[in-house]
């Protein structure tokens, strides 16, 4: 059977799930990926992505021991995260000469206390599917909360659109314009945090930068503006999910792997494009 007749199938709802799951990711992936690309902070965003994995391992460990029965990963992903984003955004803000040293830092300390904690965890938990992601396990509170956090981005680019763009562009000629850049970043930072959390269940701790990148990347060929780029950059990431999504299942392969490797694909081309046809541009030029 194939990807989108098992859709329809009453016994796989899982396959629907992912379906859905597709669809709401690639709203974060072009509105908040664009944002990301163009302020050129997908470091940070790396280092609060693999952060994460810290906060999983943790809460795996309290629940695991009855410390904190019942105490979902998420719970303490979502405390890793915002914790790790307060604190690059502070750094950013007021040591910049030692913002390289904490990302990296974060970034190296986070995982090892994930890995530290899923390893004295009783039983079997496999960090794997943390770093790598699995969409057919996504459930319907997934859902519910990717559609929540879909919903606050479109409101919050939609309603401040002038100074996210101000901020993202010139931030020096945003602060002229009396835009509390500061505020914005760390906003920014936050919101990128709680998506992270939620979009490593799809693609993955390691590869949730990726997604957050390269439709924006490829977007960024064909617009003019930054609420061009959110928009064309949702649709290629729809695209590309539901083009990876569908080879994954035919062939039998992990799924955000095979998503990042049909986004990854496209960005090289189109950049390829792009860098023939300046080169060919200019060169025209030079001959007149």
């Amino acid at each position: 059977m194939n990807f989108f007749a098992s859709l329809f199938d009453p016994s796989m709802p899982f396959v629907r799930n992912a379906f859905l799951a597709g669809i709401l990711s690639s709203v974060l992936f072009g509105v908040l990926g664009s944002v990301v690309t163009v302020k050129r902070i997908a470091g940070l965003a790396g280092a609060i992505s693999h952060a994460v994995l810290g906060g999983i391992g943790l809460a795996l460990f309290l629940a695991a021991r009855n410390i904190v029965p019942g105490l979902p990963p998420i719970a303490g992903a979502f405390v890793f995260a915002l914790a790790s984003a307060a604190l690059i955004g502070f750094v950013s803000l007021k040591a910049k000469q030692r913002e390289d040293t904490v990302i990296n830092a974060l970034w190296a300390i986070g995982m090892s206390i994930g890995i530290v904690f899923i390893a004295k965890t009783p039983g079997y938990a496999d960090p794997m599917s943390y770093l790598f992601g699995n969409i057919l396990l996504i459930s319907t509170r997934d859902l519910v909360l990717l559609g929540i956090l879909d919903l606050v981005v479109v409101l919050l680019a939609w309603r401040y659109y002038p100074q996210i763009e101000a901020s993202a562009f010139d931030e020096e000629f945003a602060k002229t314009r009396g835009v509390d850049t500061d505020k914005v970043f760390m906003v920014i930072l936050a919101v990128t945090a709680l998506a992270v959390v939620l979009l490593q269940t799809f693609v993955g701790i390691v590869m949730v930068i990726a997604m957050l990148t390269l439709p924006a990347g490829t977007a960024g060929y064909f617009s003019k503006n930054l609420g061009g780029m959110m928009a064309l950059g949702t649709c290629f990431s729809l695209a590309y999910t539901l083009a990876g999504l569908a080879a994954s299942w035919s062939l039998d392969l992990p799924s955000g792997a095979v998503v990042v490797l049909v986004a990854g694909a496209i960005f090289l081309l189109v950049s390829a494009a792009s860098m023939r046809m300046t080169s060919a541009r200019r060169s025209q030029g030079a001959g007149k």
